[in-house]
């Protein structure tokens, strides 16, 4: 296809492609998806080999939120029979922390529901960041706290924080259609002061919650005009006694299409696959891996993933490798911008997303759902606890027995509320 062979030629060279060119890639038929995956790959290969980074969730506190956004099912009003507890002692995030580490991972994203962080908040977290710093050498710490005051992205980075996740979630349009409680300018804040601060900042996006291609070439644009260093790229977990349980539109397919979309308008950022992966993508996660460079390993925030072993093999078996501690994300020309404490992603040349970038660490970014779920890493779906050693895959992670759920249902077997890791007397994926 004369497009597929443009966009690559765009993607090696870092360049934007046309609105025109990105929904032509959402519109592509089942007949093409194989030769759209393939294309993605090499914008991917150019920049990222064949690494996939590996990130770890630990929900600092869960549940319980004072906003309204429609997907979360820590919202308020939200009847989802989720976990619901307090801050976590920095000691107790530090030891859950450290089953992800175990299991390969070399970022650990800390999540709390909430609008924003207080001041004494603030000082919480920053405790846990040296807990979990001084026992992970190396490591990396990506914060997503909700929204953030002046000063606040300043005294994380100080305490160690690499970056700060805030995602975008849906375009500027339709955003007022997901939340009352604050405004995508809100959120946009944030991202912008986390770059300020020298914070490596990451913000992605939520499909499948109703909204049109253009929606979603609009906040994919918005995401590389805010220069994100890493863009999670979340689907819709459509959870029971949220607004958006009867949200189910995606199907595998479509949400191949999304990735590659995001992997062309951001040819060498680190395009993490993030919330809903075992849910809308089942048994074609192993393409995905082609696209995107990063996932998250094992449980989400409030829902149960794929277990932390089959992660790993999945991995292997598709022919990538877990990227090592030692071994920056960033491309070279990212890698000497973030190792001077900006953002890592003003390399040459045009406006680019970034590539996730924390100081001297590679990247440190997650992927969240925002203000409300405290910026939720994966749409407050987003993974939370992974496992070191194998376990059972859960239901969640399963095709479904009656095929792709028709828009309109509620389909709670789908979703498996997480009951295990942070917060729980149960090791994760146990």
């Amino acid at each position: 296809m004369d497009l597929l062979n443009t966009l690559v030629d765009k993607g090696l060279r870092r360049e934007l492609p046309s609105r025109e060119e990105a929904l032509a890639v959402l519109a592509t038929s089942d007949d093409e998806l194989l030769d759209v995956v393939a294309a993605a790959g090499k914008v991917r290969r150019q920049w990222f080999g064949r690494r996939v980074k590996l990130n770890y969730l630990v929900n600092l506190k869960s549940g319980l939120c004072p906003e309204d956004c429609g997907y979360c099912s820590q919202r308020l009003g939200s009847k989802a029979e989720i976990l619901k507890y307090t801050w976590l002692k920095p000691e107790e995030a530090s030891q859950a922390a450290a089953a992800g580490v175990a299991g390969g991972a070399k970022r650990v994203c800390l999540v709390a529901s909430g609008r924003g962080p207080t001041d004494r908040d603030v000082e919480r977290v920053g405790r846990t960041i040296e807990a979990i710093k001084e026992q992970n050498e190396g490591i990396e710490v990506c914060a997503c706290l909700g929204l953030l005051s002046d000063g606040q992205a300043e005294r994380l980075k100080d305490a160690g924080a690499d970056a700060y996740n805030h995602n975008l979630n849906t375009s500027e349009a339709t955003y007022g259609q997901i939340t009352k409680t604050h405004t995508y300018a809100d959120r946009v804040d944030t991202v912008q002061k986390a770059h300020a601060a020298g914070l490596s900042a990451c913000s992605g996006l939520i499909a499948g919650m109703g909204e049109s291609d253009e929606n979603l070439v609009d906040v994919v644009y918005a995401l590389r005009e805010l220069d994100s260093d890493s863009v999670p790229v979340n689907f819709l977990i459509p959870f029971e006694g949220t607004p958006l349980a009867k949200e189910w539109h995606l199907t595998p397919q479509r949400c191949l299409r999304i990735l590659a979309m995001v992997r062309f308008v951001c040819p060498d950022v680190e395009v993490r696959i993030a919330g809903g992966r075992e849910v809308h993508l089942r048994s074609m996660q192993p393409l995905a891996l082609h696209i995107a460079n990063s996932i998250f390993l094992g449980d989400y925030l409030t829902s149960e993933g794929q277990a932390g072993q089959a992660d790993l093999d999945m991995i292997a078996d598709a022919g990538f490798e877990v990227e090592g501690a030692g071994t920056s994300t960033l491309p070279a020309h990212r890698s000497e911008v973030a190792a001077g404490g900006g953002c890592g992603s003003h390399g040459g040349g045009a406006s680019l997303c970034g590539s996730g970038a924390g100081a001297a660490a590679g990247t440190a970014a997650d992927a969240g759902a925002g203000a409300g779920c405290g910026s939720g890493c994966g749409g407050c779906g987003g993974h939370a606890e992974a496992a070191a050693q194998p376990a059972a895959v859960p239901a969640a992670a399963a095709a479904p027995a009656g095929g792709q759920a028709e828009p309109g249902e509620v389909r709670p077997e789908l979703v498996a509320v997480r009951r295990r890791g942070a917060g729980t007397d149960l090791a994760p994926n146990a």
